[in-house]
Protein backbone atom coordinates (compact mmCIF):
# COMPACT_ATOMS: atom_id res chain seq x y z
CA UNK A 1 0.00 0.00 0.00
CA UNK A 2 1.50 3.33 -0.72
CA UNK A 3 0.91 6.48 1.52
CA UNK A 4 -1.37 7.94 -0.56
CA UNK A 5 -3.98 4.82 -0.57
CA UNK A 6 -2.79 4.87 2.96
CA UNK A 7 -4.18 8.33 3.81
CA UNK A 8 -7.10 7.96 1.55
CA UNK A 9 -8.02 5.03 3.76
CA UNK A 10 -7.40 6.03 7.01
CA UNK A 11 -9.40 9.63 5.55
CA UNK A 12 -12.58 7.63 4.94
CA UNK A 13 -12.15 5.49 8.35
CA UNK A 14 -11.66 9.24 10.03
CA UNK A 15 -14.91 10.13 8.65
CA UNK A 16 -17.03 7.26 8.96
CA UNK A 17 -16.57 7.98 13.50
CA UNK A 18 -17.64 11.35 15.74
CA UNK A 19 -14.83 13.40 15.70
CA UNK A 20 -11.83 12.52 17.51
CA UNK A 21 -11.13 15.92 18.96
CA UNK A 22 -7.64 15.78 18.79
CA UNK A 23 -4.42 16.14 16.48
CA UNK A 24 -2.86 12.96 15.47
CA UNK A 25 0.51 12.19 13.75
CA UNK A 26 2.00 9.02 12.00
CA UNK A 27 5.13 9.33 11.65
CA UNK A 28 6.15 6.89 8.81
CA UNK A 29 9.69 7.50 8.67
CA UNK A 30 11.14 7.92 5.33
CA UNK A 31 7.76 7.74 3.52
CA UNK A 32 6.41 10.13 4.99
CA UNK A 33 3.37 11.21 7.74
CA UNK A 34 0.09 11.34 8.00
CA UNK A 35 -1.77 14.12 10.18
CA UNK A 36 -5.39 13.48 11.11
CA UNK A 37 -7.00 16.50 13.14
CA UNK A 38 -9.82 15.37 15.05
CA UNK A 39 -10.80 18.29 16.11
CA UNK A 40 -13.17 19.70 13.72
CA UNK A 41 -16.57 18.66 13.02
CA UNK A 42 -15.02 16.60 9.65
CA UNK A 43 -11.68 15.25 10.30
CA UNK A 44 -8.48 16.55 7.88
CA UNK A 45 -6.52 13.98 6.50
CA UNK A 46 -3.31 15.02 5.14
CA UNK A 47 0.27 14.33 4.56
CA UNK A 48 1.47 18.07 5.99
CA UNK A 49 3.79 17.30 8.99
CA UNK A 50 2.28 19.20 11.13
CA UNK A 51 2.15 19.78 15.41
CA UNK A 52 -0.05 16.78 16.75
CA UNK A 53 -1.38 15.93 20.33
CA UNK A 54 0.09 12.07 20.00
CA UNK A 55 2.43 10.98 17.48
CA UNK A 56 2.37 7.47 16.05
CA UNK A 57 5.98 6.14 15.22
CA UNK A 58 4.84 2.98 12.79
CA UNK A 59 6.73 1.78 9.32
CA UNK A 60 4.34 2.36 6.60
CA UNK A 61 3.61 -1.62 5.84
CA UNK A 62 2.69 -2.19 9.60
CA UNK A 63 0.26 0.66 9.80
CA UNK A 64 -1.44 -0.03 6.38
CA UNK A 65 -1.94 -3.55 8.14
CA UNK A 66 -3.22 -2.31 11.52
CA UNK A 67 -5.30 -0.03 8.97
CA UNK A 68 -6.81 -3.41 7.31
CA UNK A 69 -7.18 -5.00 10.15
CA UNK A 70 -4.25 -7.60 9.30
CA UNK A 71 -2.24 -6.10 12.76
CA UNK A 72 -3.73 -5.08 16.17
CA UNK A 73 -2.90 -2.17 17.50
CA UNK A 74 -1.86 -3.29 21.00
CA UNK A 75 -0.06 -6.58 19.42
CA UNK A 76 2.25 -4.06 17.14
CA UNK A 77 2.99 -1.47 20.56
CA UNK A 78 3.64 -5.19 22.43
CA UNK A 79 6.15 -6.36 19.86
CA UNK A 80 8.09 -3.12 19.41
CA UNK A 81 6.54 -2.23 16.27
CA UNK A 82 4.31 1.13 17.27
CA UNK A 83 6.15 3.73 18.98
CA UNK A 84 3.82 6.24 20.94
CA UNK A 85 5.09 10.46 21.71
CA UNK A 86 2.59 12.24 23.90
CA UNK A 87 -1.17 11.41 25.24
CA UNK A 88 -1.96 7.46 25.47
CA UNK A 89 -4.86 8.19 25.83
CA UNK A 90 -5.41 9.97 23.03
CA UNK A 91 -3.43 6.98 21.26
CA UNK A 92 -5.94 4.56 22.21
CA UNK A 93 -9.22 6.54 20.98
CA UNK A 94 -7.57 5.44 17.68
CA UNK A 95 -8.33 1.95 17.84
CA UNK A 96 -11.91 2.54 16.96
CA UNK A 97 -10.73 4.43 13.63
CA UNK A 98 -7.84 1.88 13.24
CA UNK A 99 -9.97 -1.01 14.05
Amino acid sequence: MSLDELTTALRDKAAAHPPLGYAVKFNLGDDGVIHLDGTGAQPAVTNDDKAADCTIAISLADCAAMTSGDLDATTAFMMGKLKIDGSMGVALKLQGILG
